[in-house]
């Protein structure tokens, strides 16, 4: 039997990890993250082929110019994209694949997918909700939080393109009705 695509996107502050933690380890849905490729470097402790596949600049344009990605963007001065091959690879092995992905990369997947994906769009409650989560992490600059701010307007403004909307304003009924979504979806 082969697999679907779950795919979790949303603005940087949003709750997407929180809530993806809250069911991907669920064995009755057979969920598997994806793995993204990227030509930043690896971060202490990341392993090549488990957190991220790692290309060098040259060698992920290479894979752009030959299609192989099923979307890709630049971000941070690195470049991101999830290939084509892998996620065969997944499908075909009957894995249910889970992605947490820009909302640019999202909406390419699912016009590749169509009804073998669901989208599912975590809304944060409001702008200055996110701000204040992002300023509470204490990872970024101020610069970097107002970056994240003006993408995350982009996003939002996207939402009604998902299958579903998941407002997180508050996290544990978020983190069930996203569950919830994808457990139906599944047994579909």
């Amino acid at each position: 039997m082969e697999g679907k695509l779950i795919i979790i996107s949303g603005p940087s502050g949003a709750g997407k990890g929180t809530i993806l933690s809250a069911f991907k380890d669920n064995e009755d849905l057979n969920l598997h993250f994806s793995i993204s490729a990227t030509t930043r470097d690896p971060r202490p402790g990341e392993v090549d082929g488990k957190d991220y596949f790692f290309l060098t600049a040259d060698d992920f344009k290479q894979r752009v110019e030959n299609g192989e990605f099923l979307e890709h963007e630049d971000f941070h001065s690195a470049s991101y994209g999830t290939l084509r091959s892998q996620v065969e690879k997944q499908l075909d092995a009957g894995e249910n694949v889970l992605f947490d992905i820009d909302v640019n990369g999202a909406m390419n997947i699912k016009k590749i997918y169509g009804k073998r994906a669901l989208s599912i769009f975590i809304m944060p409650p409001s702008l200055e909700v996110l701000r204040q989560r992002l300023i509470g992490r204490g990872t970024e600059t101020m610069e970097k939080v107002e970056l994240r701010l003006s993408r995350a307007e982009y996003e939002m403004s996207n939402a009604e393109k998902f299958d579903e909307i998941v407002m997180n304003d508050n996290l544990e009924v978020a983190q069930v009705e996203a569950e919830a979504l994808v457990s139906d979806f599944l047994e579909e």
